[in-house]
């Protein structure tokens, strides 16, 4: 916002645009739904050009409906694809606890643990592996919580395959035809023209 500049301006209208070919899609929240959460985490590592910071990404299911999704640029430079989505991985951690304790006062008891699918297979084994190596050092905090989380049965981690990986279209530009798959994986549908 501050130094505004062509490409921000075709960059918004491109939403815009979007936006305008698609004002009937909405989130579908059918009443008979499975009970629990499910949640995919992906990032694009130093996608930023001028910082090369990178962006976490992540979308949480209930049942077979999305509750919640984020797409933010991580606070740090991370040195390594590992390290960066370590720390998606911290995020979305942190959000399935606090989706946890609302689930408490309302007095829904969710199973658990939560299932969450990264497509990086070295942040997974990070976080499986509760010994510390000396390049991990800098990412201390993340590493103390994600295997803390692991331990508490709050969260448990797998791999999924990069084609499959629905926190992708939070963080890259992908084709139509995997767009579109993404869309409708994730529940949304034309309201006016529903099946």
């Amino acid at each position: 916002m501050s130094k505004p500049r062509y490409s921000h301006l075709n960059a918004a209208f491109r939403i815009l645009k979007y936006l305008k070919g698609c004002p009937d899609l909405g989130l579908f929240y059918p009443s008979a739904n499975p009970h629990g959460i499910q949640t995919f985490s992906d990032l694009d590592w130093a996608n930023y050009c001028i910082t090369r910071k990178s962006t976490t990404s992540y979308c949480v299911f209930y049942g077979n409906c999305l509750i919640s999704w984020k797409s933010k640029k991580q606070s740090t430079i991370s040195r390594s694809s590992t390290e960066a989505e370590y720390r998606a991985l911290a995020s979305i951690a942190c959000e399935l606890q606090w989706l946890k304790y609302v689930a408490d006062d309302l007095c829904i008891q969710i199973p658990l643990p939560f299932p969450t699918f990264c497509d990086n297979q070295s942040a997974i084994q990070l976080a499986k592996n509760p010994s510390f190596h000396e390049r991990t050092k800098h990412i201390e905090v993340d590493c103390h919580l994600i295997p803390a989380k692991i331990l508490d049965g709050l969260i448990v981690l797998s791999h999924v395959p990069s084609k499959h990986q629905l926190a992708d279209m939070f963080t890259k530009t992908l084709y139509p035809g995997p767009f579109n798959v993404n869309l409708s994986k994730m529940g949304l549908l034309n309201i006016h023209h529903s099946s």
